[in-house]
């Protein structure tokens, strides 16, 4: 019934319906003032994907089989073994790159590299393209806001949030303030919801802090980025890299917005805009009356020109607007859907989307493993062929200390194909592990 075409030859900047609402010319004259990037299409259009064909859309997903399970690493090695070793699941993923653009993210990345700043974890394709489109493609400064990047990673320690943070306060933030994925649009992005009207701040400050609030952010978008858009892909068999977010805005007013809500706002949106560039594709505000359209005149003022290109604020007849891009059963009852998700306390308590689909999952990690495998075998024969090349000039020059040069070279190869052992090991658990939540798969329907 709803078809969507994306396109770049036209963005609204804003848009509203219901009373009060201020003309489209002076919208234009006032957002024209501050309009200095280029507004580029949507992120996904930078990618020309492949989709493999053995994946089904997580709607439709069967019951896992043995054969269909024990086949995914299988069919994931494969992949990987043409596209060749070290290659990570979003090479799968994102199919053939656009030329044009992967020349550019080539130049960025030798850039960094003779630098010193080649990481190979964030500098993939998705990340500089995502710097890149940010800086409208001008390599010296976005080689300068990606350095900047990769300090505030280290100064800020999200690899130790990652892996060390635990967010105990996590259910009863939700109920002081409403927010958390849902779901997919009709292009199979996940959605992002927020009823910022809702928002109890002091009853929120008594739960959590701002610090650890602005980490628990953090945590959420490095989730959303090696996470929900990798599992969101093979869902929709098709490159998936930004949001479609909702702020549901009833009953927001200057009230709602004290020197500490405007500092944690800034905060995040700071973090947002710096070091999670390109995210967003596009912002419904719904239920904004005449109190947030003077709170959003203040608010617009922290938000650049392509920011403010990818939102559209909305009055109280907004349904049919969200409808063209999100699917009824998709949209929560209390924005006039059809989902309550009662079986989680509500829908923004359910995190629901293909992120959540135990194949796809299963699908990651098996994957990810086999990334750590190939890195190990490069990583392993790179230093094997140093290690002899180094021996190999050695021999040539003064022989006194050849044997022992020999032996050293031969402990340095035999320390990296431990290493070699120990990630098969990890392979196999894992293996093992699906094995046996196979066997009482079986046992479970033969009972």
């Amino acid at each position: 019934m709803f078809k969507q075409k994306e396109t770049s030859r036209e963005i609204i900047i804003m848009r509203g319906s219901g009373e009060g609402e201020e003309s489209s010319d002076s919208k234009r004259s006032q957002l024209g003032k501050v309009r200095t990037k280029s507004i580029h299409p949507p992120i996904e259009s930078q990618w020309l994907l492949h989709p493999p064909e053995e994946i089904k859309p997580s709607s439709s997903l069967p019951k896992p089989g043995i054969k269909s399970m024990l086949n995914y690493p299988r069919k994931i090695r494969n992949s990987l073994k043409k596209l060749g070793r070290g290659k990570s699941l979003r090479i799968v993923l994102e199919g053939v790159h656009d030329p044009k653009y992967e020349q550019l993210v080539d130049s960025l990345r030798e850039q960094l590299f003779v630098e010193g700043h080649l990481m190979e974890r964030q500098t993939d394709y998705h990340s500089l393209l995502r710097f890149l489109r940010m800086r409208d493609f001008d390599l010296s400064k976005a080689k300068d806001t990606f350095v900047q990047y990769l300090a505030w990673r280290e100064e800020y320690g999200v690899d130790e949030i990652l892996k060390e943070f635990k967010f105990e306060e996590y259910a009863e933030v939700k109920k002081r303030y409403p927010h958390g994925y849902h779901g997919v649009d009709r292009n199979g992005r996940p959605i992002y919801i927020e009823r910022l009207g809702m928002v109890d701040l002091n009853a929120l400050l008594q739960a959590t802090t701002v610090d650890r609030f602005v980490r628990y952010h953090v945590s959420e978008q490095e989730k959303t980025l090696n996470i929900r858009f990798p599992a969101c892909s093979i869902a929709a068999k098709r490159h998936i890299a930004s949001i479609t977010s909702i702020l549901d805005v009833k009953g927001v007013g200057m009230s709602n917005f004290s020197k500490t809500a405007r500092s944690l706002f800034m905060e995040i949106q700071k973090i947002d805009s710096n070091y999670y560039p390109e995210i967003l594709n596009r912002l419904f505000i719904v239920n904004a009356g005449n109190g947030f359209k003077m709170l959003w005149k203040a608010l617009g003022a922290f938000l650049d020109a392509r920011t403010l290109a990818k939102i559209h604020v909305l009055g109280y007849n907004y349904l049919s607007n969200l409808l063209e891009v999100i699917d009824q059963s998709n949209l929560p009852s209390f924005l006039g859907g059809d989902c309550t998700c009662s079986d989680y306390g509500g829908c923004l308590f359910s995190d629901k989307g293909p992120w959540q689909n135990p194949e796809i999952l299963e699908m990651l990690q098996s994957t990810s493993i086999m990334e750590e495998i190939y890195d190990s075998e490069a990583d392993s024969d790179v230093a094997s062929e140093e290690a002899m090349e180094t021996s190999q000039n050695e021999d040539c020059g003064d022989g006194g200390n050849t044997e022992a040069q020999k032996i050293h070279a031969l402990e340095v190869v035999l320390m990296d194909t431990n290493k070699e052992i120990q990630a098969l090991k990890a392979a196999l658990d894992n293996t093992k592990a699906v094995l046996e939540r196979l066997e009482q798969h079986i046992k479970a329907l033969r009972v």
